[in-house]
C-alpha cells in the first residue's frame, strides 16, 4: 500500500504525519478520516480550491488534473506547478509527500 507523508502545517498538522492507503483512495477523504482537518467548502465536488494541496514528492503517480479541477486550481492562493485539489486526487501505487499550503481564499475557516 501506498504511504502519504503529509508535511507539517502550523494548523492542521503541527508535526506532519504518515499513513498508509488503498490505492484508488481520494487523497482529501484519506486525510479527513486520519484527522487532518483540511477544508473542503465545495464537499468533495472540484467547486472550489479550499482542498488545495502540494504534491512535493509521487505526482506522477496520480492520474493528471482534468480541465475543470484546472480551472479551479487558477482561484488557488499559493499555486504552483505541482498543485493539485486533494478532492481531485486518487491515491495511485506509489508513494505521496503532500504539502497543505498555509492559506486559502476563504477568508474565515469553514468548520465541518
Amino acid at each position: 500500500m501506498p504511504t502519504i507523508r503529509i508535511l507539517p502545517h502550523e494548523a492542521l498538522c503541527p508535526q506532519g504525519t504518515s499513513f498508509e492507503v488503498e490505492p484508488g483512495t481520494v487523497l482529501c477523504r484519506a486525510m479527513l478520516e486520519r484527522g487532518i482537518e483540511i477544508e473542503h467548502a465545495c464537499e468533495l465536488s472540484c467547486a472550489c480550491t479550499t482542498c488545495h494541496v502540494i504534491v512535493r514528492e509521487g505526482g506522477s503517480s496520480v492520474a493528471p488534473s482534468e480541465e475543470d479541477e484546472d480551472d479551479m486550481l487558477d482561484k488557488a492562493w499559493g499555486l504552483t506547478s505541482q498543485s493539485r485539489l486533494s478532492c481531485q486526487v486518487e491515491v495511485g501505487q506509489s508513494d505521496l509527500t503532500i504539502e497543505i499550503p498555509k492559506y486559502t481564499i476563504n477568508h474565515a475557516r469553514e468548520e465541518h
